[in-house]
């Protein structure tokens, strides 16, 4: 077995592969690495430099191909949950503090008025020309991909080292799983849950992950489109398993903000196997989980 570790885009990287230490298991390792470090280049906003920052700070750029492709999937991602996934609450994100790296924000210092963020705008306008490569953002509108983006690069990672052995990639819990029985361990309200995951991923989603205190208020990093404010609710959080990265984190967050009994309801419907847990230290499975 093949091991690495690395951090990027805000978390710890560990890159799994079963393989014997010959050159092209080598090489899959360090470029699985490169192209992660690469992407943090392009989707980071708290990089000035980022691809993302000069596309939220002009407002319609002629793109690369990684951010296009994030992009469209975010959107369709809007579409097919109701707008409770939404790329567009970037500045709810820093009105509610986030406006730093987690680990600055985390050590205190300056942060925004909370309730402010209540007035911004969610659910703006953002057109993509694939043709032309062309992202026109409407006025006002700023982009945060972060966890989306996450779960993409994930995937690439999966990608890569999947060419050279059975592998598994986890970053900060966004795991992809390419070949093999991977044991993964899930934290249920009083105890931990394992789960073998062969080809799939997972994603957890909850308001004990990022949290911060303002102005003698706890608030987190999930934002409720509906409010502009970090969601309420009587979750605690959630993990989706899905075929790939991208998707686990798109339905993690969404039946986040679904609550208990609609997210339950929704996994179940759509066969996204989904672990449940209440603020209360309840554990529900849906979707297949059990």
């Amino acid at each position: 077995m093949l091991r690495h570790r690395f951090g990027a885009m805000g978390t710890e990287w560990g890159l799994f592969l079963k393989a014997r230490p010959r050159p092209e298991a080598l090489r899959a390792m360090a470029e699985a690495e490169r192209d992660v470090r690469r992407l943090e280049r392009v989707f980071s906003r708290f990089d000035p430099d980022s691809e993302l920052s000069e596309l939220n700070r002009r407002g319609a750029l002629r793109v690369g191909p990684e951010l296009l492709e994030v992009v469209d999937l975010s959107l369709a991602a809007r579409d097919r949950t109701n707008g409770r996934f939404d790329p567009t609450v970037h500045d709810a994100l820093v009105a509610a503090g986030y406006d730093r790296t987690f680990v600055e924000v985390a050590a205190g210092g300056r942060g925004g008025n909370p309730r402010a963020s209540a007035t911004l705008r969610c659910a703006g306008s953002v057109r993509v020309d694939r043709e032309t490569r062309r992202i026109e953002l409407g006025p006002g509108v700023h982009l945060d991909l972060g966890g989306i983006a996450k779960g993409y690069a994930v995937d690439r990672a999966a990608r890569i080292l999947g060419e050279a052995g059975p592998c598994l990639v986890d970053a900060g819990g966004d795991i992809a799983a390419r070949g093999g029985g991977w044991p993964i361990g899930l934290d249920t309200g009083d105890s931990t849950l394992t789960l073998e995951l062969g080809d799939g991923a997972v994603a957890t989603s909850g308001r004990d992950r990022r949290h911060w205190t303002r102005g003698g208020e706890e608030l987190h990093h999930i934002i409720d489109p509906a409010t502009g404010l970090p969601a309420g609710g009587d979750l605690l959080r959630v993990t989706a398993v899905a075929a790939s990265a991208t998707d686990a984190e798109v339905w993690a967050k969404a039946l986040f903000l679904a609550g208990a009994e609609a997210a339950e309801r929704e996994a179940n419907a759509t066969a996204t196997p989904a672990l449940l847990v209440t603020l209360d230290g309840r554990t529900l499975f849906a979707g297949g989980l059990a």
